[in-house]
């Protein structure tokens, strides 16, 4: 009889199954605040463009745009005249020998009164250049610094019932603000302009018009949603 040979076992070769991947979800690039309005009530949030208001502060970028804007303010007129240039003076006094005074040939020498003056300061151009790209940096730089020390108040809108000072004094008194502030904004109505240019700490600036000086030289910056919105677009985020 044939014997009946047994086939090996084959161990079966469990496949593994391929590892879950994960839903890659893309990271929210923004801030979100809170939104105030004019009673100091929260009224929404809004979220703001990290590349705009969450940037790293680059400090060495915003000194040297702050020393180009204060020199680019300095008008050089400072202009003194030289013994040449002051009218007059052009005969001499007296003859050279024989009166017994110190020898003089005009009157308009710098040790007269009333003449030239030695060394003294001329027109000039302060101005300074900086690139756009460096601008807007450090523009980006003081706004975000302004965010991380917790300077920047977002309202949903500025109306006044009547262009009073007063208006103004009691808004800022409701968002708890009492320091030198900037109040910026795309338009300012003649509402929002007579109410707030009385006040001794405020200072208005158009949107289109800010700057890294202005930012760094305020405790507060207020800003409405509207602005906010000019602010990224100028900006490019």
């Amino acid at each position: 009889m044939e014997k009946i040979t047994k086939s090996p076992k084959t161990k079966e070769t469990k496949t593994k199954a391929a590892p879950k991947t994960k839903a890659v979800t893309k990271k929210e690039t923004g801030l979100t605040v809170e939104v105030f309005d004019v009673s100091g009530k929260v009224v929404g949030r809004i979220k703001l463009s990290k590349e705009v208001f969450g940037a790293v502060p680059n400090k060495s970028l915003m000194s040297q745009a702050v020393r180009v804007y204060l020199a680019n303010q300095r008008l050089g007129n400072a202009s003194a005249k030289t013994r040449g240039e002051v009218r007059g003076g052009g005969r001499k006094p007296w003859r050279q020998k024989g009166t017994g005074r110190a020898r003089a040939g005009s009157i308009r020498s710098p040790l007269w009164r009333g003449g030239g003056v030695v060394h003294g300061p001329q027109r000039r151009d302060f101005s300074l250049e900086l690139p756009k790209k460096m601008k807007q940096k450090a523009l980006v730089s003081a706004l975000s610094d302004k965010v991380k020390e917790g300077g920047l108040v977002i309202l949903n809108d500025i109306n006044f019932k009547e262009p009073k000072t007063k208006e103004a004094a009691l808004m800022l008194k409701n968002l708890n603000v009492s320091a030198k502030s900037l109040v910026t904004l795309p338009e300012f109505g003649e509402k929002e302009t007579k109410a707030l240019r009385n006040l001794k700490e405020i200072r208005l600036l158009k949107t289109a018009d800010l700057n890294t000086y202005e930012v760094l030289n305020t405790k507060k910056l207020l800003i409405t949603k509207s602005g906010v919105e000019a602010i990224e677009k100028l900006l490019g985020a």
